[in-house]
C-alpha cells in the first residue's frame, strides 16, 4: 500500500491487540516497519503470522497505561532494545456517566490513560528522535477533540488535550525533523463503541449524519495514520486529521 516506504523502521503501538491498534500495527508491517507493542495482553495471533508471513519482526512488551512507574520502565527497556522511529499513541479508555455523577477517580483515570500517557511516550520516546533529527509521533484524538459529546466528559476532556499537546509538540520538534500529528476518527465499529451500537436509535441517529453512509472500519483509521508515518508526509505538522466519513462537515 505504501510502497515498503517504511523498511528498516522500527514502530512503537500502543494497544495493538484489537480494533484500530491491531489495524495500525498490520499496516504497519505491510509498509515494511517492525512492529513493538506495548500492551498488557501479547498480540493477536493472526498479526503475529502476518509479521512472519512478511518477514518483519513483532515484538511486545507488557505495559499498564495507567501506571507512570510502568510506562517508565517500559520506555527504558524498548529503548535499549530498539531504535524507535515511530510511535503510535493509539490505546485509550472511555467510561460513561452522567457528569453529576462522573466519579472524581474515573476522571483522573481516563485523563491518565488518554492524555498523560500519551505525554509520557512522546517524551520518552521522542528525545532520541529529537537527538537524530528524525521521527514520526502520531497519537489517535476523537471527534471529541471537536465537540463535546454526551455522556463522556472525561474522554472529551482527554481528547481536546492530545489535539493541543500534538500541536505544541510539534511547535518545539517540528523544525528539529520530528513531525507530530493526530488522527480524529469518526464512529469506527470497535468495542469501544459497544454501546452506542447496541443501542438502535442511537446507532440510527448517528449512521444518518454520516455523509458517507456508513461506519469507518479499523482499516480506514489505520491508513491515514500510517500515512502520517511515511515520508510522504514529511511536512504535515501539528495536525490532527479527521477520518470521521464526513461528520464533521455536515
Amino acid at each position: 500500500m505504501f510502497d515498503d516506504a517504511l523498511v528498516g523502521r522500527t514502530a512503537v503501538v500502543t494497544g495493538a491487540s484489537q480494533g484500530i491498534g491491531a489495524a495500525v500495527a498490520s499496516v504497519l508491517l505491510r509498509a515494511g516497519a517492525d512492529v513493538v507493542a506495548l500492551q498488557r495482553s501479547a498480540p493477536a495471533a493472526d498479526l503475529a503470522a502476518e509479521a512472519e508471513r512478511l518477514g518483519r519482526r513483532l515484538a511486545h512488551r507488557a505495559v499498564d497505561l495507567a501506571d507512570p512507574a510502568s510506562i517508565a520502565a517500559t520506555v527504558e527497556a524498548v529503548n535499549d532494545e530498539h531504535r524507535v522511529d515511530i510511535l503510535v499513541n493509539n490505546a485509550g479508555t472511555q467510561i460513561r456517566s452522567d457528569a453529576t455523577e462522573f466519579p472524581i477517580d474515573d476522571f483522573s483515570r481516563v485523563m491518565q490513560v488518554n492524555a498523560n500517557a500519551v505525554f509520557q511516550l512522546s517524551q520518552g520516546f521522542g528525545r532520541g528522535m529529537v537527538e537524530r533529527g528524525s521521527g514520526k509521533i502520531v497519537a489517535l484524538a476523537s471527534l471529541l477533540s471537536f465537540q463535546g459529546g454526551l455522556r463522556v466528559p472525561a474522554y472529551a476532556a482527554s481528547k481536546g488535550a492530545v489535539a493541543q499537546l500534538v500541536k505544541a509538540l510539534s511547535n518545539e520538534w517540528a523544525g528539529r525533523g520530528v513531525n507530530v500529528n493526530a488522527v480524529a476518527p469518526g464512529y469506527v465499529g470497535t468495542e469501544m463503541n459497544e454501546a452506542l451500537i447496541a443501542d438502535p436509535e442511537r446507532y440510527r441517529q448517528l449512521s444518518e449524519r454520516i455523509p458517507a453512509a456508513r461506519w469507518g472500519t479499523p482499516e480506514d483509521i489505520a491508513r491515514a495514520v500510517v500515512f502520517l508515518c511515511t515520508p510522504y508526509a514529511d511536512y504535515i505538522h501539528g495536525t490532527v486529521l479527521p477520518v470521521d466519513g464526513g461528520w464533521l462537515g455536515r
